[in-house]
């Protein structure tokens, strides 16, 4: 048995039971405060309902930038909204990599 704490992340993927992706982190963000698309695409500042559900579906990839001030916005860590922004990307393209991010 191992005494290795387990990060937020990996109780949250073994709780999904999938990969955590930056949009299904998003969906339960917003969940969790019981906030409508619509009411939290505009605490974020996306154009639209649609288009967060596009990403929170994963139709849709944010830039890294964007990922970063979403993450300042609800008072996250920037390097893990990057981190996982990265990992959608390089999963998409079907490159069998980990992401890893460090802090500047």
């Amino acid at each position: 048995m191992s005494t290795k704490p387990k990060s937020a992340l990996a109780t949250l993927e073994k709780i999904t039971g999938q990969k955590l992706t930056l949009g299904s982190l998003l969906a339960a963000i917003r969940q969790g405060e019981e906030m409508s698309q619509t009411a939290f695409a505009e605490l974020l500042g996306m154009a639209s309902n649609r288009y967060l559900s596009d990403v929170e579906h994963g139709r849709r990839l944010i830039s890294p930038k964007m990922a970063a001030k979403y993450a300042e916005k609800l008072r996250y860590s920037p390097r893990q909204f990057v981190r996982l922004c990265l990992q959608d990307m390089v999963n998409r393209d079907g490159i069998k990599v980990n992401v890893l991010v460090e802090a500047a």
